[in-house]
């Protein structure tokens, strides 16, 4: 429910109460029931809900009656009625929470710490700038202070902590809007999520499809299998249905409702099966969950207080959150336990962003739901393998520019000391230490000049960029990110696994083969050669026994295909129907839904649906339909071609699956069989009992249906093998079937190895004699891999899980999953990136989803892994850039502030190069487009370093280039150009041109560089493709202009003097040059140079695991605990007994600390112990049990 997804609400129930209740003295007369009557009804639940509804209304029928509509035909259509409504009940929205503000935005990237370092240096450097040294006059300190301090220089001082300051501010500024607009757009792409979010209801008598905003109170909604129910309401009619309320109770088992037994329906509940009619009750703030989101909001404030220690996790913006019955019960309107407390544990709740989905009960569904609960307590805030790899880096970074800023600072001071008080042989007088002190704090703002020009601060902004340009331009290509580090991880994706139906094909299903009447038709038959009993058995089935919200409905445009709305292999079938030239809805007509006796729904254990009517004698016709080997098997009788039934023995059935069924799903067709069963009226049969029900079938025609693939999909999937992504298709079709689909779609190909198994085969070879997974045996199956066919859901997330915990690999696999299915919820949830369909996909499945495929298709994925790819390879080049730079800078800094006393760099021309170079070319590298070429290497994997070897030699290389031309200008410019030299300039001298020159040079070969940066494995071309990036070209003549600007009018402030046009026509020959040189360096190879070294790496493979699981502690694969269990259990026994009645005796005595600290040494010994099993140990044991607790008596621990 996509309104719920903005999580707590600024309310205060109180006065939001009142607020009601006065409109409601105008209104009761106008319903028969009030705003509190329904808000009390809908807490109770079962038996006590039922009663109060006979107390008060004697059924629900009335209760239409009171709310003014009706249970067949809904509410008119009457805008006055509908707005009178939303004023008396309230509206269907659920307020969102503020955003942050734009000030609480910068003050958070204010935290950053290079920043801190920045600003603090800003400070001292601006405070010093003010201070006037008094000692000046005194001659005996000697005039060491003449060349360095000169006037212009105290003058423009407080210029370099200004423009520092200013720099911080913009770096601030930048990242905090950046925020802002993310925060912006996310809040867009949830209220579009939201409109998108449309619910059935039935108004007019009409079903149509309505916002969910616009729900109000006495709509007649219907309700499905895979819909999230976006109100309350009470059940008026039901099919079988069952509903997943672990968001509001924390109870995994489904729950059955019946008008007669429990027909409460509560907002954020998944409908898990079945189909039914709903009149809604409570909307928005005063539904169940609006109930709960007041309650937090209520908590909201003083909790603020308490987060901002925690530091809110944005993430909990993105789901509703499961708000869990434990923690606030709600109890005929009182809450259990103290307020306060749920408002904390819900708060927290909040903020871990809860598992919304519990994954269904499978093998290991004990473990797999404990493990969800523990994850809950982890915010999800954990680094994408890019933002850990960038970390370390900076880091690394950062630690180079201290020891070299701190060298720089050595060498100033003890050269200043050396030659004042060694060589000029001057005493340290009381009234010179100002003097000194002056020196040595002009020492420490070189040193932090360097430090500052090493620190890459635009990497952060790069990568923001980066990821937030990538994230708008994925939507155009159908790709709407819910997470954005998805994006990035999608680059370095190695598996996908999809779903056949819908992704793969088109989800257009036809009938194109038939078998009926004893002969096997391989287009649809003409109705004359059917028997007309067979025929009107074969409509009447196909047209009751499916959902009624499927229906075929005419083409939108003349001449396009008729539109199926619904189910699309139940509107294949009734399309089957119409070919007959038949129509259902007649049949439909005349059994309307309210008629049907009972349904058993689809469902994936079932893979069949049956309905069951009460026919005009009394007695009852079961019709049924699903797939064909497995309804088959419960066929006694089949009719014949004389419209009789014959018999129809397990021979019979293996003869037709081969001469049909086989050759059929060959073709890649599926296969459904359709059957029906006459049930007496009396004994009336037991409908719970559905093995009983479902047996001695008759069957009347088996269809083959045909979903075309998309005639995109091969080309795609040809793409992602070729980008080393192996692609695997989940499906819950027959094998034959499968087999065909993914040989059309190029996954197989003939004359691979690869394994083509369904799930039941799967199970066999991946679980041991326990049933349980073992890892090993999964390591055996996984790799060859590349259909499983008839899976559950279970099967799915086993697979997932067991792929992306292998290590049989070098690399950890990275696995996308697609799903649209409510039950592929726990798939999407365990994969690196999950995939929902937007068209197909139910609201669990988007939930559960990190991206969403608005197309439904599957060459959306190969666009997603381009996008990803090319994140990485926009950072790695503004990397190869930055880091360029900073070599570059830093050894000139340092240089020549050791032999020159002063950087031939001035601080503000450092910071002009550090900002508009980072924040202008983290713009331009990181808005370069993907180009399909990045589909041809192999994903980089966790552990591949950011900066790699080719990258290192093109940052040493042209490092090397440009430090020769720079300290060939510094020490020979005067002479070269024919100029004053700027070293050691006189007292109150303007800027000089050589030191312009330098500055300019330095300026202009970064700007030819950042063209050689586009390319980071060599290519040759680095002007590939540089017209189709326009903010690159205006970025770069933009910095050209700008840089223009200084040289010639920047004056004082940026020590700089005017060039004429000789000078400048060598500034930028010698930049060209760097074009040249990179070829240079390009052709050098780079296997050659051995002495290079890789940075950036991921994390070590056990910082990986700890990062990406928290929860991994207890992920230890089954098979090997089996196998310790084994081997281990006899002596631990013993041991264990021992450990707990130490634990529990030490945390009696002396509370956790020494008792952990026991506990660990206990267990370390229990291990050791292990190894060296001697009868000593349990002497030793009793021992220790003895002294470890008092009140046990050791022979307890004796065997």
């Amino acid at each position: 429910m996509g309104d719920l997804a903005n999580s707590s609400v600024e309310f205060h129930p109180k006065k939001q109460q009142g607020s009601v209740g006065g409109m409601e003295v105008n209104h009761a007369g106008d319903f028969g029931a009030t705003l509190e009557d329904l808000r009390t009804l809908m807490e109770l639940r079962g038996a006590e809900a039922i009663q109060k509804i006979q107390e008060n209304y004697t059924d629900t029928e009335s209760l239409c009656q009171r709310l003014k509509t009706s249970p067949a035909d809904g509410l008119s259509d009457n805008p006055a009625d509908l707005e009178k409504r939303m004023q008396v009940f309230g509206q269907n929205f659920i307020p969102p929470k503020k955003p942050k503000t734009f000030l609480q935005l910068v003050w958070e990237a204010l935290q950053d710490v290079t920043l801190i370092i920045l600003e603090i240096a800003a400070i001292i450097s601006l405070g010093l700038s003010f201070y006037q040294p008094p000692g000046e006059e005194s001659e005996s300190c000697g005039n060491v202070a003449s060349g360095a301090e000169d006037e212009g220089e105290a003058e423009a001082g407080w210029i370099e902590g200004a423009a520092i300051l200013l720099s911080v501010i913009c770096v601030v500024l930048v990242t905090a809007f950046n925020d802002w607009s993310k925060e912006k757009q996310f809040r867009g792409l949830q209220s579009r999520i939201e409109q998108e979010q449309r619910f059935a209801v039935v108004r007019n008598g009409t079903v149509i499809q309505i916002p969910v905003a616009d729900m109000v109170v006495g709509d007649v909604a219907q309700v499905k299998y895979g819909d999230l129910l976006p109100a309350d309401g009470i059940l008026i009619q039901g099919n079988d249905l069952q509903i997943d309320e672990s968001s509001l109770t924390g109870e995994s088992d489904h729950v059955r409702k019946s008008v007669d037994k429990d027909p409460m329906l509560l907002s954020g509940t998944h409908v898990m099966e079945g189909s039914g009619k709903m009149l809604v009750t409570a909307v928005g703030v005063n539904s169940q969950t609006g109930i709960i989101f007041t309650l937090l909001g209520a908590g909201e404030e003083e909790e603020e207080k308490k987060d901002k220690k925690e530091g809110n996790s944005s993430s909990a913006m993105q789901q509703p959150p499961a708000v869990e019955a434990k923690q606030i019960h709600i109890t005929n309107g009182k809450q259990d336990g103290t307020l306060e407390n749920n408002q904390n544990k819900a708060k927290k709740q909040d903020e871990a962003v809860a598992m919304e989905m519990q994954p269904l009960k499978s093998a290991e569904g004990g473990e797999v739901e404990e493990k969800e609960k523990k994850k809950t307590n982890v915010p999800k805030k954990e680094k994408s393998v890019l933002q850990g790899k960038l970390t370390k880096l900076a880091v690394q970074i950062g630690k180079a520019g201290l020891v070299m800023s701190a060298i720089t600072v050595i060498i100033l001071v003890v050269y200043f000391v050396i030659e004042t008080f060694v060589v000029q042989g001057r005493e340290w007088l009381p009234e010179c230490t100002p003097v000194y002190v002056q020196y040595f704090v002009k020492f420490f703002i070189i040193g932090v000049t360097v430090l500052v020009v090493a620190v890459p601060e635009g990497l952060p902004l790069a990568v923001t960029i980066s990821l937030a340009y990538s994230v708008k331009k994925m939507m155009k290509d159908n790709n709407l990110v819910r997470h954005l580090d998805a994006c990035e991880t999608m680059g370095n994706a190695t598996a996908i696994c999809s779903d056949k139906t819908g992704t793969l094909t088109t989800n257009r299903m036809t009938v194109v083969q038939a078998y009926t009447c004893d002969q096997h038709f391989n287009k649809v038959p003409d109705p004359e050669q059917l028997n007309p009993m067979v025929l009107e058995m074969l409509v009447s089935s196909i047209a009751v026994n499916s959902a009624y919200t499927s229906k075929i409905m005419p083409p939108d445009k003349e001449g396009g295909l008729p539109k199926q709305v619904g189910n699309k292999t139940e509107c294949a079938l009734l399309g089957f129907v119409l070919d007959l030239k038949r129509d259902y809805a007649p049949v439909r007509e005349q059994i309307p839904e309210e008629k049907l006796y009972k349904v058993y729904t689809f469902n994936s254990v079932r893979k069949s649906m049956s309905t069951v009517v009460q026919l005009p004698d009394g007695s009852f016709r079961l019709y049924s339909k699903g797939a064909s080997e497995i309804l088959l098997k419960k066929c006694t009788s089949i009719l014949a071609a004389g419209g009789e039934k014959r018999n129809f023995r397990p021979r019979d059935r293996d003869e037709m699956v081969k001469k049909v069924i086989e050759p059929m799903a060959c073709d890649g067709l599926r296969t459904i069989c359709v059957a029906y069963r006459d049930l007496p009226a009396s004994p009336q049969p037991d409908w719970e009992n559905e093995a009983d029900i479902l047996t001695d079938l008759v069957c009347i025609t088996v269809v083959g249906i045909e979903d075309p693939v998309r005639p995109e999909v091969p080309d795609a999937i040809k793409k992602c093998q070729r980008a080393g992504i192996t692609v695997r298709m989940v499906t819950g079709d027959n094998i034959s079937t499968a087999r065909a689909i993914a040989a059309k779609c190029g996954i197989i190909q003939p004359g691979d190895d690869f394994l083509c198994i369904d799930g039941k085969d799967f199970n066999r070879l991946i679980r041991n004699e326990k049933g349980e997974v073992e890892q090993e045996r999964m390591d055996k199956v996984w790799p060859k891999l590349r259909v499983l066919a008839r899976s559950s859901p279970t099967d799915k997330h086993t697979l997932v899980k067991g792929i992306i915990d292998s290590t049989v690999l070098e690399k950890r696999q990275v696995v996308a999953v697609t799903g649209d299915g409510t039950n592929d919820g726990p798939a999407l949830k365990k994969a690196d990136v999950g995939f929902a369909m937007g068209i197909a996909g139910t609201d669990v499945a988007k939930e559960a989803s990190d991206i969403i495929l608005t197309d439904d298709n599957f060459s959306s994925i190969v666009k997603a892994v381009m996008w990803g790819r090319n994140v990485y390879d926009s950072i790695s080049k503004f990397l190869q850039f930055q880091l360029t730079v900073n070599v570059v800078a830093v050894t000139v800094a340092f240089t020549g502030a050791c032999i020159t006393q002063d950087s031939p760099l001035k601080a503000v021309q450092m910071l002009w190069v550090n900002l508009i170079m980072d924040t202008f070319a983290s713009l331009a590298l990181a808005t370069e487009p993907p180009t399909e070429a990045l589909l041809l290497r192999k994903p980089y994997g966790r552990n591949n370093p950011l900066i790699s070897l080719t990258m290192m030699k093109n940052i040493l290389g042209h490092g090397v280039y440009q430090l020769i031309i720079i300290f060939t200008l510094l020490f020979a410019g005067e002479k070269i150009f024919n100029i004053d030299s700027g070293r050691n300039a006189p007292l109150h001298s303007p800027p000089s041109e050589h030191y312009t020159i330098i500055f300019n040079t330095f300026v202009l070969m970064q700007l030819f560089n950042e063209i050689n940066a586009r390319k980071i494995h060599g290519e040759r071309n680095v002007f590939d493709g540089i017209f189709s990036n326009p903010i690159f070209c205006s970025i770069v003549l933009g910095t050209f202009a700008m840089q223009f600007v200084i040289v010639q009018f920047g004056g004082k402030p940026f020590s700089c003097a005017p060039l004429n046009l000789e000078q400048w026509l060598w500034c930028l020959f010698v930049g060209l040059g760097e074009l040249l040189w990179g070829q240079v360096i390009t052709t050098v190879p780079t296997s050659h140079l051995k002495c290079l070294k890789e940075a950036g790496h991921g994390s070590d493979e056990d910082e990986v695991i700890d990062e990406d699981n928290p929860e991994d502690e207890d992920e230890i694969d089954h098979a090997e605990r089996e196998l310790r269990r084994g081997q281990i259990l006899w002596f631990r026994g013993l041991n264990r007994i021992q450990t707990q009645m130490e634990v529990v005796s030490t945390f009696k005595r002396s509370g956790s600390f020494q008792g952990a600290a026991r506990r660990r040494s206990s267990v370390l010994s229990q291990l050791h112990d292990v190894t060296n099993i001697s009868t000593p140990t349990h002497v030793v044991l009793s021992t220790a049990n003895s002294t470890g607790a008092p009140g046990n008596p050791s022979g307890e621990s004796i065997p």
